[in-house]
C-alpha cells in the first residue's frame, strides 16, 4: 500500500512504514496537552496565512489564520482546565493517534480539526484527498515551511496523506488509531464505519448537514445602507465561498414579518446580493449554470416552488417556496436560494430536522433566537450565528466539543486521611 506524503512532504512511501515512525518515541518526549512545542508551530503556521497578498487569493484562508492566533489558542486550552472535586483528582491527557477523513469540497475544514487535536496532544494522521482545491495546495505549502523553524517532534508526529479510494489503506489507518473523524456525506460516513475499529476506539462522524437563514423584515428595513451592505458581504461569502456546498451555508433564506415588507426587504436585499456578485465575478461555469437550471425547475415541477428568478448572469436563483414548512435541503447549486415569509420566527421551529445545523441570522435579539431554540428543544440547529459567520469555524461543531472530545481523561482517588495514617 503506498501513499502519498504531503505534510512533511516527501516521496510517495509505503503505508506500514509510515505508522511504524508514528510509533516510535518523540523526539523531546511524548506530546500533552497544551504542549508549547505544538503552540508554537500552529501560531507561527496561522501568522502565514494572514498575508494580505494570500487573503486576496483566497478569502476563506483568513478566518483560519485568525482561529490559529496564540491568544485563542490559550483560550481553548483554558477550557479544557480540570478541576478536582472532593477525593477525587482529574488528569486530562491526548487520546493517541487520530485519524481524520475530512470532506474534499471545504479546503480549510481539515486544519481545524487537525489544529485542535494536534493542541492536544494527539498525534494525527490527515488524508487530504486527491480532489482538493488551490487552497489546500496552499495549506501544505504553508505548513512545510513553517516545519523549518519547529521543534522535531512535530515532524515525528503530524502526517497529511493523499490516497485513491483504497479499503485496504483505510483499514490500516483505521486499525492503528484510537480515534477516527469522518467528514462528508451520509454515504461517506456509512461507508467508512464498515471498516471496523480497534475494540477501545470509536469515531466522530460529521455527515451531511443543511442550514438556513432568517432575516426580520422589519429590521431590515430600519437599518441604514452600511448595515445592509455588511449583511450583503456576509452572506455572499457564508454562500460563495465553496459554492454553498458547505454544511453551514445557507440553503433557504426565510423573512420574517408582514408579506409587504417582507416582499421589500427581500427586493432590497437580493438585488444588492446581484451588485456584489457582479462587483466580485461570480459567473458560474456552463455546467454549474446547466445544474441551477435543472435543479431550480425540478423544485417547480414537483410543486415545492411557485416561481424562479434568475440575475447576476444566473450566478443568483431565488426561489419563491409553496410552503415555508417545506423547504429543500439537498444542494441545488451555488447562489440558489429558496426562499419563503413567516409571521415569527417560531413558526420556523416544526420544520426543524436533526441534519439542520446552521441558523445564521439578522434583525433578532439574543433573547429572540434563545427562545427559538428552546422551542426547536434539540430537534435541530447546532450553531446560531449572525449572518457573515456562517463559516467561521468554532470548537464547539455539530454539537461536539472538539478539544474535549480530542482528550481523556483520567481520575485519581487517594485513600481517606485515616488509611493514610
Amino acid at each position: 500500500m503506498m501513499i502519498r506524503q504531503r505534510f512533511p512532504a516527501g516521496p510517495d512511501r509505503a503505508l506500514p512504514d509510515l505508522l511504524d515512525e508514528m510509533a516510535a518515541d518523540v523526539p523531546g518526549g511524548p506530546l500533552v496537552v497544551g504542549d508549547p512545542r505544538v503552540v508554537d508551530f500552529l501560531t507561527s503556521f496561522g501568522r502565514t496565512l494572514l498575508e494580505p497578498a494570500l487573503i486576496r487569493r483566497h478569502p476563506e484562508l483568513a478566518p483560519l489564520g485568525f482561529f490559529l492566533r496564540r491568544a485563542e489558542l490559550d483560550a481553548q486550552l483554558a477550557r479544557l482546565t480540570t478541576a478536582d472535586t472532593g477525593a477525587f483528582r482529574t488528569l486530562r491527557f491526548p487520546r493517541g493517534l487520530v485519524f481524520h477523513i475530512p470532506p474534499a469540497n471545504v479546503d480549510t475544514i481539515f486544519v481545524y480539526a487537525w489544529a485542535l487535536a494536534a493542541l492536544t496532544g494527539n498525534r494525527n494522521i490527515v488524508r487530504v484527498s486527491p480532489r482538493s482545491g488551490p487552497a489546500a495546495e496552499v495549506i501544505l505549502d504553508r505548513l512545510t515551511e513553517a516545519l523549518a523553524d519547529a521543534h522535531p517532534a512535530l515532524a515525528a508526529t503530524q502526517r497529511m496523506i493523499t490516497y485513491d479510494r483504497d479499503d485496504r489503506a483505510t483499514e490500516a489507518l483505521s486499525a492503528a488509531c484510537d480515534l477516527r473523524v469522518v467528514w462528508g456525506g451520509d454515504h461517506t460516513v456509512a461507508a467508512v464505519r464498515r471498516t471496523p475499529l480497534p475494540p477501545a476506539a470509536r469515531d466522530l462522524a460529521f455527515p451531511d448537514r443543511s442550514s438556513f437563514a432568517v432575516v426580520s423584515a422589519g429590521a431590515w428595513l430600519a437599518a441604514d445602507d452600511e448595515q445592509r451592505e455588511q449583511v450583503v458581504l456576509g452572506l455572499h461569502n457564508d454562500s460563495y465561498w465553496f459554492d454553498q456546498a458547505a454544511c453551514a451555508s445557507p440553503r433557504a433564506l426565510f423573512w420574517v414579518g408582514d408579506e409587504a415588507p417582507a416582499t421589500e426587504a427581500r427586493r432590497d436585499l437580493f438585488a444588492r446580493l446581484a451588485q456584489v456578485i457582479a462587483e466580485r465575478g461570480g459567473t458560474p461555469e456552463p455546467a454549474m449554470a446547466v445544474h441551477k437550471r435543472v435543479a431550480a425547475y425540478g423544485e417547480a415541477a414537483g410543486g415545492r416552488v411557485t416561481r424562479v428568478s434568475f440575475a447576476a448572469d444566473e450566478a443568483l436563483a431565488v426561489l419563491d417556496l409553496a410552503d415555508p414548512l417545506d423547504a429543500p435541503r439537498d444542494w441545488l447549486g451555488a447562489g440558489t436560494f429558496p426562499t419563503a415569509t413567516v409571521a415569527r420566527l417560531a413558526d420556523l421551529a416544526p420544520i426543524l430536522r436533526r441534519r439542520d445545523q446552521t441558523l445564521t441570522h439578522f434583525g433578532f435579539t439574543e433573547a429572540e433566537l434563545a427562545e427559538f431554540a428552546r422551542g426547536a428543544g434539540g430537534r435541530g440547529i447546532d450553531r446560531i450565528v449572525p449572518i457573515g459567520a456562517a463559516l467561521s469555524f468554532a470548537p464547539i461543531w455539530d454539537g461536539y466539543d472538539l478539544p474535549r472530545e480530542f482528550t481523556r481523561l483520567t481520575t485519581i482517588a487517594a485513600p481517606p486521611a485515616r488509611a493514610r495514617q
